[in-house]
């Protein structure tokens, strides 16, 4: 199998790595990382298709779960670690497995990723459902834990991703929606822990920050949801007030202050001119979309 992987391969271009001087090597792995915007480019609409699906699910009351092993695993608990802060999402709606478990995110479990029945044990262990949509994440496309997972998510019904690096693995095929962004031989063959992994964190980005955009979690290209759980996330809040409102520094903390520090609830109440209560209402019936907030108003 892996001789047809081209995540497996050797790259003609890093050939003589060892010898290279520290610029030259510095050049060289920039030169490989700058293709990968094409190559992620070149699946746009698998990926669009994928965002909207999650999206309708996630708008459903279903979870978005990421399942993966090693880089894979980690990106995935990497991404749906940071929608809670950005997004202010519930801890439970976006997952991530990782094969081997917590222990596997700071450290190499072996042989943790060659069971197809622990993917399966671990979707069912977190009650995942039909109303769920999985993402398998395997640079490879061939790995046992994820393709267990998958199998196991179809066989119940549920939506299903398959992201790889290697156009027509498994993974890919065996899902709903398949995202193949092909990288090429990696600079250190076989590590896709580079520009596997570094495609990987670029589509996972997109993916949820897209599914948020449709669910009303931005404002343009404002982070109206984000939940101000440290001082940099008060200042983003407080300038983004400032930014909507035109209101002093002053004013905008205050403001804040009286909503109880939602963001949301802050600009509504002070575009539309109502109470924090009234606010809040309004949100609540527009689904919580800023925009329809405050256009949707007589």
């Amino acid at each position: 199998m892996q001789k047809e992987l081209t995540t497996e391969a050797r790259n003609p271009a890093s050939m003589e790595l060892d010898r290279l001087s520290t610029i030259e090597f510095v050049r060289l792995m920039n030169n490989e990382d700058a293709k990968l915007a094409a190559a992620v480019a070149e699946q746009a609409p698998a990926i669009a298709e994928a965002i909207d699906l999650i999206a309708s699910r996630l708008a459903a009351g279903g979870r978005l779960v990421y399942a993966g092993a090693g880089t894979s695993g980690r990106l995935g608990v990497l991404d749906a670690s940071e929608c809670p802060p950005t997004f202010n999402t519930d801890p439970g709606q976006v997952l991530a497995l990782i094969a081997g478990g917590a222990e596997a995110v700071y450290r190499a479990v072996e042989g943790a990723e060659d069971s197809r029945a622990q993917g399966a044990e671990d979707l069912r262990g977190i009650n995942f459902t039909t109303g769920d949509v999985l993402v398998g994440i395997a640079a490879s496309g061939h790995t046992p834990y994820v393709l267990g997972g998958l199998q196991y998510a179809r066989q119940i019904g549920a939506a299903t991703v398959g992201f790889s690096c290697n156009a027509g693995s498994p993974v890919v095929t065996e899902a709903d929606i398949g995202i193949a962004v092909t990288v090429g031989p990696e600079v250190l063959s076989g590590s896709t822990r580079l520009k596997a992994g570094t495609a990987t964190k670029m589509v996972l980005n997109m993916l949820t920050t897209g599914a948020m955009v449709k669910l009303g979690k931005t404002y343009g290209n404002l982070m109206v949801d984000l939940q101000a759980s440290n001082q940099k996330l008060v200042e983003r809040s407080l300038r983004i007030v400032q930014q909507l409102t035109d209101l002093s520094d002053t004013d905008a903390r205050e403001l804040l202050n009286d909503c109880d520090g939602e963001l949301k609830t802050a600009i509504v109440c002070q575009q539309l001119g109502i109470t924090p209560e009234s606010a809040r209402a309004r949100l609540t019936e527009t689904g919580g979309r800023l925009r329809a907030a405050l256009e949707d108003h007589d």
